[in-house]
């Protein structure tokens, strides 16, 4: 059985953005969708509840009745969408939600007597959109306040959550990090450009442009462009890490990503030592007697 489905809530009004496409606002070239897409790729379904937009992969798209009913509404066109045993819940604007945190919290939800299990901000604040609940009861407690109101449609997430035991999970100060307004759009902007992070972010959105899916050591590809680049000439830095990856991709096709892993950085030691021996010939090319 599918180990986990996703839901992604990606409609609203988007006041606070003067009712601007917010899910498809970007943060370090990608949509805000794609950025919580990509937290769950694994997932077994992905349904997304909002208006039809380019996404990198493919979803499920349906919308909740009413339009504009609410994130209950929402939440109940998407579960009526998904068979897994455990359904990841999220807002379509976290720009900063990482995996680890999503496997934290389909580990706490079907961990002992727990229904779900949801973040909470720095503040101590719950996040009914940053979850992941148990299937069985998160139907039957939509069910029930269904019956109970007549609709979902304008119904508050906290009448859900009040009735499932769930657990907390503390992922630290970005994991709930939204963007409700252009100021929270602007600081996400400006966190992902700050040194120390802008690199690994770089990295992924290009992975995630390119739709590839390789860990591979930065480390190794920075210091063969270094080495190239000093030992050879400027130029050579680009040219060598393409020429490097063109080899790996060879030497791995039809193999695992970890063989791919495993094929660059055997690559890179290579274009790494031939830039050293180039080297170490130019800084001896003026000695008499040099063989």
């Amino acid at each position: 059985m599918t180990a986990y489905d996703a839901i992604v809530l990606a409609g609203g009004a988007a006041r606070r953005l003067g009712g601007a496409d917010k899910p498809g606002l970007r943060v370090g070239g990608r949509s805000l969708l794609d950025r919580v897409l990509a937290v769950c790729a694994d997932a077994g379904t992905t349904v997304v509840v909002g208006g039809r937009r380019p996404t990198r992969r493919p979803v499920v798209w349906t919308r909740e009745a009413p339009a504009g009913g609410g994130p209950l509404a929402a939440l109940d066109a998407g579960v009526r969408q998904t068979a897994g045993d455990r359904i990841l819940v999220l807002s379509a604007d976290l720009p900063f939600l990482a995996e680890e945190t999503v496997r934290s919290l389909l580990t706490e939800a079907g961990t002992g007597a727990w229904e779900g299990a949801m973040c909470t901000d720095p503040g101590g604040r719950d996040q009914p959109l940053v979850a992941a609940y148990r299937a069985e009861p998160l139907r039957r407690e939509l069910a029930l306040l269904a019956t109970e109101h007549g609709s979902l449609a304008g119904l508050p997430l906290r009448l859900l959550t009040a009735e499932l035991a769930m657990a907390r999970v503390e992922a630290g100060p970005l994991a709930s990090f939204d963007c409700d307004t252009w100021e929270d759009l602007a600081t996400a902007r400006a966190r992902i450009r700050e040194h120390g992070t802008v690199l690994d972010e770089w990295i992924t959105a290009v992975k995630n442009e390119l739709g590839i899916e390789l860990e591979v050591d930065t480390d190794v590809l920075l210091d063969l462009a270094r080495d190239a680049a000093h030992g050879v000439a400027r130029p050579a830095a680009p040219l060598t890490t393409f020429l490097v990856g063109y080899a790996a991709a060879a030497a791995s096709r039809g193999q695992s990503p970890e063989a791919a892993a495993e094929a660059v950085a055997e690559a890179a030691r290579k274009a790494a030592a031939l830039a050293l021996r180039w080297e170490e010939e130019t800084e001896a090319g003026g000695e008499t007697g040099t063989p």
